[in-house]
């Protein structure tokens, strides 16, 4: 039995001799190559192409292509240099120092986990596995984007002066007097989408919000007497929807895929909010007239108040009893007050403060505008629609856009259904339609209203920007807003 023991104890010892040989001896397993294209790409595409592409390239480094990244910048030092980290000026720039780094700039630096992804794909060669048609043709503003057919068309700005009129396109904004006489400048940016446009109150900067879908969303600010973008922030890894302006031009807010309301500072593009209390797509927003609240309306069929200085969900503006809106929203717009009145504090609300009195009006999917109160006024009972104000004729199909004239008097409501569209306009007192544009022959999704209200600007799937004179709907003006290639 001794014998038997004393065996298996040295074969034990033998076994465990050649499992350290073993291990010893075995060749160390290579590094997992890492992939530009489907790693370091996308870190680059969320956090430094705001200040690094062609249309700002900020210390003369543009980050949007492989080439790119190898070229010598402002200060004469190479951005990455294969196999030398060290050497690398990207790497310098991104290095963490007590927590901090000198990029991205006016941003949160990169995770220790993401810098060490990028020294180790410099250290590794750099290599460049992009695959053929992976990527996307060079369009900037030396390269514009080429048109054999006008693009769907799903913004539309009047400037506050009414002399411009800025009309989305594919990876840019086509700027147009506002007669659609001439075109005056294009703004080309980074986003594929153009989803949302909205000129500052001053009109000085012109806001765009967009993106490339399941990639980035992207708020960029342009410099509109310049021509020149100011400011690229990327939001989420979809495109952005329903831009809109803080009163004094310091804040813009934006919907998100993410079923989030964000909104950033326009100097620093710092996010200044975010609230996640909608349920689907949040497609508008619209500051209060004071801006202390922020109004958004989302496909969950709510419109949502938020107090803009706490980032804290307020109240249901309105009913959430099933079935009061029949569909998702997509549209709204905040009703301009030309006299400053104070919501009455409801009954319930014990020593609540008196908030400035707001109404917006939304649309959607059962076709209906509505008019609401943003405050609520009276005691709440479960299920009521207390907010509700007027409601307005039904159009036909969906309402993709809203847009009130400069003293609230009146707006307008585009709707689409089955290929074919409708603008009307609509007293905004009395709820009487003043007004049906005729010649409208696809679906309409984008409405501009002048600020003198002259004219109506409409546009959707076929391309084309039509212009409406409000009081009697007859076409003024139709023109294409993109030059085409085949054109002579």
């Amino acid at each position: 039995m001794k014998r038997f023991a004393l065996l298996l104890l040295s074969l034990g010892w033998l076994v465990s001799d050649i499992g350290v040989a073993s291990a010893a001896d075995a060749p160390s397993k290579p590094p997992t190559a890492i992939s530009y294209f489907k790693q370091i790409r996308p870190i680059f595409l969320q956090h430094c192409l705001g200040c690094h592409q062609p249309a700002k390239p900020l210390g003369g480094y543009i980050m949007t292509s492989y080439a790119d990244l190898l070229k010598v910048g402002d200060r004469e030092k190479p951005g990455v240099v294969p196999k030398h980290p060290e050497k690398s000026f990207l790497m310098e720039q991104i290095q963490l120092v007590n927590g901090k780094a000198e990029m991205p700039k006016n941003r949160d630096a990169l995770s220790e986990s993401q810098i060490q992804l990028v020294r180790d794909w410099i250290a590794q060669g750099a290599i460049d596995d992009t695959p053929p048609g992976g990527g996307s043709t060079l369009i900037d503003q030396e390269h514009p984007p080429v048109y054999r057919l006008p693009p769907v068309i799903t913004a539309l700005s009047y400037s506050p002066d009414n002399q411009l009129l800025a009309i989305s396109g594919y990876h840019e904004v086509l700027v147009h007097r506002a007669d659609g006489s001439e075109l005056v400048a294009r703004l080309v940016g980074l986003a594929e989408r153009v989803q949302s446009l909205a000129f500052s109150p001053d009109g000085k900067w012109l806001a765009v919000a967009g993106g490339s879908p399941g990639r980035f969303g992207e708020i960029q600010i342009w410099d509109v007497a310049k021509k020149r973008l100011k400011l690229s922030v990327n939001l989420t890894f979809d495109t952005l929807y329903g831009l809109s302006w803080s009163h004094d031009g310091t804040r813009v807010a934006v919907g998100c895929g993410d079923n989030t309301v964000r909104a950033i500072d326009v100097t620093s593009g710092k996010q200044v909010l975010q609230q996640g209390a909608h349920g689907d797509w949040v497609l508008g927003t619209a500051f209060s007239v004071d801006s202390e609240f922020l109004i958004s309306v989302s496909r969950d069929r709510s419109v949502k108040l938020t107090e803009v200085p706490t980032q804290r969900f307020v109240d249901n503006i309105t009913s959430i009893t099933p079935g009061a809106l029949k569909g998702g929203l997509s549209a709204v717009d905040r009703r301009p007050q030309t006299t400053k009145k104070m919501s009455k504090v409801p009954p319930d609300a014990g020593n609540a403060t008196p908030k400035v009195y707001d109404e917006v009006v939304i649309g959607g999917s059962d076709g209906t505008p509505r008019l609401y109160k943003i405050h609520r006024e009276q005691k709440r009972e479960i299920g009521d629609d207390a907010n509700k104000v007027r409601e307005y004729a039904q159009m036909p199909g969906r309402i993709y856009a809203l847009a009130f004239v400069a003293d609230g008097a009146w707006f307008a409501a585009g709707a689409s259904l089955d290929g074919q569209g409708e603008v009307r306009v609509y007293e905004t007192e009395t709820a009487k339609q003043i007004s049906k544009f005729e010649a409208i022959p696809c679906g309409i999704y984008a409405l501009a209203v002048r600020k003198d209200g002259a004219a109506v600007a409409s546009a959707g799937f076929d391309g084309q920007v039509r212009l409406h004179d409000p009081k009697t709907g007859k076409l003024i003006k139709v023109f294409t807003p993109v030059p085409l290639a085949n054109s002579k």
